[in-house]
């Protein structure tokens, strides 16, 4: 199983959280809001503790769990104290009227993250491109990409954990395509599909 921690305390963060709980992880939770993080983790049992925000986090895989705007100014902020982890990036940087990526260049958070993270931290883009509702009452495929083959595999293996499917799109560049999956899948619970309870997903067809 693997130890995670998470840097945020809203919906994805307790969602990611109960799963993680729920599949054996050792879990751990950072807020700005002391009481807020204390409250998550209480209510996530399972024995997930508490860190102090700005601080080493306990878990070798650490999960931004942020709105996208907050993901790389606070990754800046933790600096050195993320030296050798795993972080993952499962923001969606939309645009105000969700149909396109509030970035105009052919770049990702996950990579902006790349770019003011500590040189041994190996970045991943994964959990974009599943609606909050379906990751928690489903078992979607977990897109996933980044330029650490060992980073992925852990990654994997969580996923794995949380009785959902990971697929791996290639290198963190690939993380681009996924904010821009996160917008396709956007238009279709707006339009094709109608609704937000399904997920993309890929079927194998073989013979």
């Amino acid at each position: 199983m693997s130890s995670i921690s998470l840097i945020g305390t809203g919906n994805m963060a307790r969602t990611i959280g109960t799963l993680a709980v729920a599949g054996g992880n050792t879990v751990e939770v950072m807020g700005r809001d002391q009481s807020k993080a204390d409250d998550l983790a209480e209510a996530l049992g399972g024995g997930a503790t508490v860190g102090k925000w700005g601080a080493v986090p306990a878990g070798d895989i650490v999960i931004t769990a942020l709105l996208y705007d907050g993901v790389v100014p606070v990754v800046a902020e933790y600096g050195n104290a993320l030296a050798s982890k795993v972080v993952v990036d499962i923001s969606n940087p939309f645009n105000a009227a969700f149909d396109g990526l509030a970035h105009s260049e052919e770049t990702s958070i996950a990579q902006e993250v790349a770019k003011v993270a500590p040189s041994d931290v190996s970045v991943v883009k994964a959990f974009n491109t599943v609606f909050r509702n379906v990751l928690e009452n489903g078992r979607p495929n977990i897109f996933i990409a980044g330029d650490d083959a060992q980073a992925k595999a852990g990654v994997a293996a969580f996923i794995e954990s949380l009785g959902l499917r990971p697929m791996d799109v290639g290198g963190l560049k690939m993380a681009h395509w996924l904010e821009g999956m996160g917008v396709v899948t956007v238009g279709l619970a707006n339009n094709g599909v109608g609704h937000w309870d399904f997920a993309v997903g890929v079927n194998e067809f073989t013979g």
